[in-house]
């Protein structure tokens, strides 16, 4: 590990043709402090780096940080910990990203941390929180209830403008990404004290304008907030590190050649390793089985339901014509390249396994059965007697639309929210008291700034390629609050490509355990072996079972 984190740091391209010496960022210089213990090898720093090496070896047990006076709150262990890494990394001027799993409070969290920051007369600047829309005003209303000290403006609407120049008044400014789009030129005019992603995976692609604008924010302590650091690939993680600790993780060339291509590619354990040790001190995770030993108990499964006659013939027709499709532009363009073809087939082959009329042929909207729709009646049918408050995500509109249609034919009551839905407050509302039964959600609108504690019942009603995604749907029930046993069914299309999704979920799922948990085995890239699995034949998976 000692020799693969010198070849990286000493990166020969780094060094100019007849240079004597070598410039290597601090914060990385500061890393040779960690193999001073190792025999024959020995660094001299600077004494600040030296010192702030030996004080992030405490990141594991940071000093105890006497709760904030105004915090209207009690803080678990787990999260007065939260505070106290924030406090000892903020004191060494260090970003930091806290993944808690959602549900864990990185809201009062983050909260308890400005206002140790106010009352320790440190703050000589408002502090900056963005988030999704979504949430604008749920910082607003916690802050109110945890933080009633501080003065919080949210800045939002039309009038937001009018209020600019007045920033330094407040202790807690609060935007969203997309006005940090329209707006980036007069926040950039301030500075601030703290800088808060809120749902810091907004970020991922750092290529977005959000993600190059918050780099450039002059801020003294850079936080991200976020359940899922990691969703797709490594490269989400450079790009929250570009925000959080600008040069840790290196140029994002350099990042893809000596860490990505190695660990998505080739499968190099010690190449992870030495990216885990690298952002360990900066990353603060906990996992609900992990710290909250009250919430009660979350039972999973796998519901695999078979599809119709006619839905199996639809399958076949659409997987064969799009799978020859596929191979022609694999063949002519290869598989990085052919992408878009490969999404688009796959897409049409999740719609039939859905319902058929989701698919745009003619074919297909003649064809009114769907295997999921009919077992989902059936659920409801046993469900709903029972008392059972129900949320059913689907990434499809569409096919939530069809849903609502089954639902008013049973006489079913329910709320909704989609990315259409302007009032989320209300249906909220609703579910919460328990004046419905069932709450349909789109996984894009719903999946994130929801606290659905009166569920009991989760239904995923299709697998979504990312296990963080659907892990964070999820956690809109199963998060502190909750006194009630979950359930959290997945519906499965039996010997279809939504088989195959479960698969590609669980590799996912180690890339992310491997550099924020337990060290597992790194996630492949796609290959021709999993082009076949993709577009495996439903006779073939029958074949098989007999």
């Amino acid at each position: 590990m000692l020799t693969a984190s010198l070849l990286e740091l000493f990166d020969r391209k780094a060094v100019k043709e007849n240079a004597e010496t070598l410039e290597i960022p601090w914060i990385r210089a500061m890393e040779l402090a960690r193999f001073q213990t190792l025999e024959n090898f020995s660094a001299t720093l600077p004494e600040l780096l030296q010192e702030k090496a030996e004080r992030l070896t405490r990141v594991t047990n940071p000093s105890n940080v006497r709760k904030p006076k105004a915090l209207q709150a009690d803080l678990r262990d787990y999260q007065q910990l939260g505070l106290n890494w924030l406090q000892l990394l903020r004191d060494c001027g260090f970003g930091a990203v806290l993944a808690d799993d959602m549900g864990l409070g990185k809201t009062v969290q983050a909260l308890a941390h400005i206002l140790a920051e106010k009352e320790s007369g440190r703050m000589d600047a408002p502090c900056l929180i963005i988030a999704p829309t979504s949430v604008l005003y749920n910082w607003e209303a916690e802050a109110k209830k945890f933080a009633p000290s501080l003065n919080v403006h949210v800045s939002h609407g039309s009038d937001r403008a009018d209020h600019f120049e007045d920033f330094s008044e407040y202790d807690l400014i609060v935007t969203s990404y997309p006005l940090l789009v329209r707006d980036g030129e007069e926040l950039l005019k301030h500075r601030f004290h703290l800088l808060i992603l809120d749902e810091a995976q907004f970020i991922r692609n750092h290529k977005t304008i959000a993600a190059r604008i918050v780099r450039l924010f002059d801020a003294h302590q850079r936080i991200a907030l976020t359940g899922t650091p990691l969703e797709n690939n490594l490269d989400e993680l450079w790009s929250l590190f570009s925000f959080v600790l600008p040069g840790l993780l290196g140029t994002h060339g350099v990042f893809r050649k000596v860490f990505r291509t190695p660990i998505e590619k080739e499968g190099r354990a010690v190449v992870r390793q030495v990216l885990a040790r690298r952002i360990a001190p900066f990353v603060l995770r906990r996992t609900k089985d992990e710290v909250v030993k009250e919430l009660p108990p979350k039972t999973e499964m796998i519901q695999h339901i078979e599809l119709t006659l006619e839905q199996k013939e639809l399958y076949e027709t659409v997987r064969a014509g799009m799978e020859e499709r596929v191979r022609d532009a694999v063949k002519e363009k290869g598989l990085a390249r052919s992408h878009i073809i490969v999404l688009d087939a796959l897409l049409k082959m999740r719609q039939v396994c859905c319902h058929p009329q989701l698919l745009k042929l003619e074919a297909a909207q003649e064809l009114m059965h769907s295997a999921k729709l009919n077992a989902l009646r059936e659920m409801l049918s046993e469900m709903i007697p029972e008392g059972r408050r129900i949320l059913i995500f689907s990434q499809f509109t569409s096919m939530l639309k069809l849903i609502e249609e089954m639902l008013n034919e049973q006489n079913i009551n329910f709320v909704q929210i989609t990315g259409q839905t302007q009032d989320r407050k209300t249906p909220v509302a609703r579910f919460q008291a328990e004046e419905v039964p069932v709450f349909l959600i789109s996984l894009k609108a719903g999946g994130t700034g929801l606290n659905l504690t009166a569920a009991d019942t989760v239904i995923h009603f299709d697998p979504w390629w990312n296990p963080a995604a659907e892990s964070q749907a999820t956690d809109r029930a199963y998060r502190i609050g909750q006194d009630k046993p979950v359930f959290v069914y997945k519906m499965i299309a039996s010997g279809t490509v939504e088989e195959t999704i479960l698969d590609m979920q669980e590799r996912k799922k180690d890339l992310i355990d491997g550099l924020l948990g337990d060290q597992k085995d790194a996630l492949a890239k796609w290959n021709e072996n999993d082009l076949n699995d993709l577009f495996r034949p439903l006779q073939a998976d029958a074949e098989s079972q007999r």
